[in-house]
């Protein structure tokens, strides 16, 4: 099968490219490898890709047209995961135009270039941002989601929709997954994660937003690209579903986390426990766009694909520190 990853040199997108192309199938993966974090960091993963066969890289911006019109009349995609964004909620209150071009524009070209080209299935990122500041728990995929509080998490739900018209204009078969907190080896640097383990162990201090009164649901890597790999294989409608359903737009969603919330001062404790070092604290205000807590609901995931997020935060945590000081400090 002949797969189209986009956001290829990105976290998420790495791990997922390079799953499937140790599953024996051929990927094409594009990043326009932008600045918005370490440029060498992502080159190191695309190292790590190119070292199968059946991957083909190309740096291509998905906010360019023409450049994307090309590409799905050059290869024939059977499916497309498209994991390309620009990512982090702070960074859109400075530079909102950047989301723009690449979550609502860049998001256009993928559609277009999926119904183009036939593709089977379009299995694309959204976040668990678009909950806002949902106070029910846990999140599920039914709740209201028209109050988001970022404009990052304006423009993942603007995809959700985007991608629902295709369906039942098109009857292009798309599911949108809700990723929540992500972390693990290879994780990006602006996220809590990596922030904290790398001054943690440069021994400078940390921000602890709303005074450490905040909670996320921290989902591993591997866990995700499992849900992703999975559902991928399940493009709707499904055959088991009442006819009404399966006359409905071919569009679904899905939440992929632990479905474990944990206090940010506990994850903060287990990144000492596995560094061994204390961490200096600063507590800090709540920061605009933020919520106080973020939970999943993931069982339509386990519902359809049989799998459910289970990599404990300790284990999880455990391997990103191995990794980072291989990668940063050895």
């Amino acid at each position: 099968m002949k797969l189209l990853v986009t956001g290829a040199a990105g976290f998420i997108g790495f791990h997922t490219a390079r799953r499937l192309c140790q599953a024996g199938h051929e990927v094409v993966g594009i990043d326009n490898l932008n600045d918005y974090y370490s440029v060498d960091l992502k080159l190191a993963r695309l190292e790590q890709l190119r070292a199968f066969s059946t991957f083909t890289f190309i740096t291509l911006d998905i906010a360019d047209r023409d450049a994307m019109q090309t590409l799905f009349q050059q290869h024939r995609f059977d499916r497309v995961i498209h994991l390309a964004a620009q990512a982090g909620v702070r960074y859109s209150l400075d530079n909102p135009h950047v989301y723009a071009d690449s979550n609502l524009s860049g998001f256009v070209n993928v559609l277009e270039g999926c119904r183009q080209g036939r593709v089977q299935h379009l299995v694309y990122a959204s976040s668990s941002s678009v909950y806002g500041a949902n106070s029910k728990v846990p999140f599920a995929v039914e709740d209201p989601v028209d109050n988001p509080i970022s404009l990052y998490a304006a423009t993942k739900r603007a995809n959700e929709l985007m991608a629902r018209t295709y369906a039942h204009l098109y009857r292009l078969p798309t599911t949108g997954l809700r990723f929540f907190t992500v972390y693990g080896p290879w994780g990006r640097p602006d996220m809590a994660p990596f922030k904290f383990t790398k001054a943690i162990l440069e021994g400078s201090p940390i921000d602890i937003y709303n005074n450490g009164e905040m909670s996320r649901d921290f989902t591993y890597i591997d866990d995700v690209v499992e849900g992703i790999v999975r559902i991928q294989d399940c493009p709707p409608p499904y055959a088991d579903e009442p006819e009404q359903a399966r006359l409905d737009a071919p569009a679904r969603l899905f939440n992929i986390g632990l479905g474990a919330p944990v206090r940010l001062l506990d994850f903060v404790e287990c990144i000492e426990s596995a560094t061994a070092t204390c961490a200096i604290k600063q507590m800090k205000p709540m920061q605009p766009g933020d919520v106080p807590q973020t939970w999943a609901d993931v069982s339509a995931l386990a519902q359809r694909t049989g799998f459910r997020p289970a990599t404990t935060l300790q284990e999880g945590v455990g391997h990103f520190v191995d990794w980072y000081r291989s990668f940063y400090v050895a």
